[in-house]
């Protein structure tokens, strides 16, 4: 099934004045968000209480349609609810999602019932009161497990306090290295700092043309930053502070970057333009790619896909710790599926979530089935996944390393300039791998330029 085309009505000249305003330099999303005030409203439905409901899912994974499919016939097994949901999926873009549920929303029709918003797109719904406007708050809906959700998986989803989205995943940055060739060429798989790790990676490339990281330095320019953020906020640093000021000229920031530069320039450190992609499926099979942090899921989507030869061979660990400060792990990623307000099948669409995503045993079940870890922080301690073995990585007992570093894990928060920011920053980032810049420099003038644009953009 394909998204519908929006209809937009034709907005009063001065709303539409305002929207030009709004959208300079922010794209779709900022053109289309301030539309929904004033313009293209309908009145509220009434809500559906119970019984049988039909529900439009909008996603851009098919594995979430199956995983909530079997929640709500568990659910309604169980009887747990007083709706039960037959699911009509749509499937698009991460991006189109967002860009489509804003459209809809607009022409007053044709909204999802349940929205699946990835983390990197989520952000264009923090701009004004597009959120507030668009989705269901979930704070009561989440009132009796509020203090076992992991605020490092709620931040992300919430604006001014209030929590629109239940994020699918707690997706840590771990270390993943192939055991076999490291063991191979001596190369030691403990060690503890990355200070270390840089001695010997720089070792083991010189002798063996091997890396043991890597950074994207594609088109995409929000993996481009991810290479990057994922250790500064392991460092102790953030792209935004709570507020969503820019705080990328920082010690840590400094830190960070001077760390990649190095490596990418003395070689231990491969360049690739999609660490998912082609080239990384190269870098991987030839055996020059040893090692690299990434998330959780990048098992499933990056390395099972592309080298499942090697299974048996992968393992992961904490991240090596900075001498200078920070934890042992990270974040990357994510999906927070929100419901539609004001609409008949809102109170369905909220129950369905909470079902799926709240509930201990569905918790277990989603790591089971796809591999993605609880964001209830006691389901850490279950032993039924602390005894599962991951037959890909060896038999590892793979979540006794999330247990491990769960309580570690940084909090972070968006802003709905994030866009400009992964224009602005990947530029300055490739610079200073280049050497063309120092990592200073670069991020002074990335944070000069970020703040040139934003400023252009809202006046």
């Amino acid at each position: 099934m394909t998204l519908p085309s929006p209809v937009p009505p034709r907005p009063p000249d001065l709303t539409r004045r305002r929207l030009l305003r709004l959208g300079g330099g922010l794209g779709a999303a900022g053109l289309l968000g301030g539309a929904l005030t004033g313009c293209g409203g309908t009145a509220e439905a009434e809500p559906v209480t119970s019984g049988t409901v039909d529900l439009a899912f909008w996603t851009h994974d098919d594995a979430y349609v199956e995983y909530f499919r079997t929640a709500a016939e568990n659910a309604a097994a169980a009887g747990a609810s007083p709706f039960r949901w037959r699911l009509d999926p749509t499937r698009a873009g991460a991006s189109d999602v967002v860009t489509k549920t804003i459209a809809q929303a607009i022409a007053g029709r044709g909204t999802p019932d349940v929205a699946g918003l990835e983390i990197g797109a989520f952000p264009r719904l923090l701009r004004g009161e597009l959120a507030a406007e668009l989705l269901q708050p979930l704070d009561d809906a989440v009132a009796d497990v509020r203090d076992d959700l992991l605020t490092v998986r709620t931040a992300p989803f919430s604006k001014d306090g209030t929590l629109y989205a239940l994020d699918s995943d707690a997706p840590l940055v771990v270390y993943y290295y192939r055991e076999p060739e490291w063991r191979r060429i001596g190369l030691p798989a403990d060690l503890g700092s990355w200070e270390e790790l840089a001695e010997a990676g720089a070792q083991a490339h010189r002798r063996h043309d091997v890396c043991v990281g890597q950074v994207s330095v594609g088109s995409e320019l929000g993996q481009v930053v991810q290479s990057f953020d994922m250790l500064l906020m392991q460092r102790g640093g953030t792209l935004f502070d709570e507020r969503g000021e820019l705080t990328i000229d920082s010690a840590e920031g400094e830190a960070v970057l001077t760390f990649l530069a190095r490596g990418v320039q003395e070689g231990w450190i491969a360049t690739v333009s999609d660490p998912m992609g082609p080239a990384m499926q190269a870098a991987l099979k030839s055996g020059r790619v040893l090692g690299l942090w990434m998330a959780t899921w990048y098992k499933i989507y990056g390395l099972v896909p592309n080298v499942p030869e090697q299974s048996g061979e992968w393992r992961i660990r904490p991240l090596p710790a900075f001498r200078d400060g920070g934890s042992r792990t990270s974040f990357t990623g994510g999906t927070g599926f929100a419901a539609l307000r004001g609409k008949e099948n809102t109170l369905a669409a909220v129950d369905l979530i909470t079902a799926g995503y709240l509930t201990p045993a569905e918790q277990v079940r989603r790591f089971l089935d796809l591999g993605y870890l609880p964001t209830r922080r006691s389901v850490y301690d279950s032993e039924e996944l602390l005894r599962t073995e991951d037959e890909y990585c060896g038999g590892q007992r793979m979540f006794e390393v999330y247990r491990g570093v769960i309580d570690e894990a940084p909090v972070f928060h968006l802003s709905p300039d994030k866009p400009v920011l992964d224009t602005v920053l990947s530029g300055y980032l490739l610079r200073a791998y280049r050497g063309d810049l120092s990592p200073r420099e670069a991020l002074r003038r990335a944070t000069d330029d970020f703040h040139g644009q934003t400023r252009s953009s809202r006046s």
